[in-house]
């Protein structure tokens, strides 16, 4: 199998998340520069409208991709994206702006459809490093989108930026489409199933979304408190705020290039109810903490339990990932990913507007202590694959 597969699909996701997570924080000058909107109250709204149409539209184009084909479905969402772009960055109207973060929601989906593709080059370890690269690009973005943007906005308007940044996914298409063999032909082992495998499968599927909405609660509660609380809690600088808002995702990124990403650890059944303590334990320490330091600490083992969490699930997704249905499987898991977003969001600003803006640490705090109850309880899938293929894709060793 071609090397320049992961390399490519690697590509492909982080110019999506580069613009899908790097220009919501920048809506609220959108809105009031562009579209004289005074109420700051929309930005809110606005930020939630493509993360809904993807949870809506996900597991739709999960079953599409299955039937059709997975290189397919990215192109199609990489396509999706620039015609998206171009509407949001020629938008006359707030409205067509709305419209066009829909339409930047229901044909989007990139995570989903580049871990489907994934799975057919590549089986078990292999699978589960490549998710873990996967995660690497979305925290590369979230890092890096927020300086890069910044600085491109001096030049630029806020809202002409998203017209130049459609040109991100239409080379990423044009390198999936040049570079990324077709889908392999699948063997015809899935329906060979018995009943009671399918049934089983389906139960640890369930188990396996339920965790990932838990823990992407938890992860997304404190995002659009946290630096504004961090400066009214220590008096930090926004730049500070801002190192520290990204920390946590800097650690995942120095910890899957280093050789611990290969650790036997993260593969354990306990790996992950200790990654979800971990991140209980950072946010009980956050939402405590009164000094710039005590945040950091927290920060750190916040980035450690995240990191945690994150490979577990991955090795227990790969575990789980049949060929002859993972379109349908990841656009389940991206739709509970997204729901999980949304109503973290949402319930967030409720318990913030009833205490203070301590309140989404506590309330992340207690959704992952929830979580860990459900994580104890590994099901039992006999419809797995080999844990250590000799074929697919080898990523970055």
């Amino acid at each position: 199998m071609s090397q320049s597969v992961l390399p490519v699909v690697l590509l492909s996701h982080f110019t999506a998340a580069l613009v899908a997570l790097g220009m919501p924080p920048f809506f609220g000058l959108i809105l009031t520069d562009t579209f004289a909107v005074e109420h700051t109250v929309w930005v809110g709204w606005f930020y939630i409208i493509p993360t809904v149409f993807t949870a809506l539209a996900a597991p739709f184009w999960g079953r599409v991709a299955d039937r059709f084909g997975r290189r397919w479905s990215l192109l199609r969402a990489q396509i999706g994206l620039a015609v998206a772009f171009v509407i949001a960055g020629l938008a006359p109207s707030v409205v067509t702006f709305a419209m066009a973060l829909m339409v930047q929601g229901f044909l989007g989906g990139t995570f989903a459809a580049s871990s489907a593709y994934l799975s057919t080059v590549a089986r078990g370890q292999n699978l589960t490093q490549s998710l873990n690269w996967m995660q690497g690009s979305a925290r590369s973005a979230m890092i890096l989108a927020p300086i890069l943007f910044g600085f491109f906005m001096t030049w630029v308007p806020a809202q002409r930026l998203y017209l130049y940044m459609a040109i991100l996914p239409l080379l990423s298409a044009l390198l999936v489409w040049k570079l990324a063999p077709p889908d392999p032909v699948s063997g015809g082992a899935g329906g060979q199933k018995h009943s009671r495998e399918r049934v089983s499968a389906s139960a640890s599927w369930l188990r396996l979304r339920l965790l990932y909405f838990g823990f992407n609660f938890a992860l997304v509660a404190s995002f659009p408190y946290f630096i504004p609380w961090t400066q009214e809690r220590t008096g930090s600088t926004a730049a500070m705020a801002g190192v520290l808002y990204s920390l946590p995702h800097a650690i995942y990124l120095i910890i899957l290039v280093s050789p611990l990403r290969r650790s036997v650890f993260f593969g354990n059944p306990l790996t992950l109810p200790a990654g979800l303590a971990l991140f209980a334990l950072s946010y009980v320490i956050q939402a405590t903490a009164g000094t710039t330091a005590a945040i950091l600490a927290g920060r750190l083992v916040m980035g450690l339990g995240m990191t945690t969490c994150l490979f577990a699930l991955n090795a227990e997704t790969a575990r789980l990932t049949r060929i002859e249905n993972a379109g349908q499987s990841f656009g389940a898991l991206d739709s509970a990913g997204k729901w999980a977003g949304v109503a973290a969001g949402v319930l967030a600003g409720v318990a913030t507007g009833m205490s203070n803006q301590t309140a989404p640490f506590w309330l992340g705090a207690g959704v992952t202590l929830l979580t860990i109850t459900l994580s104890v309880y590994r099901s039992r899938s006999p419809a797995t694959e080999p844990r250590t293929p000799k074929q697919g894709v080898k990523p970055w060793q």
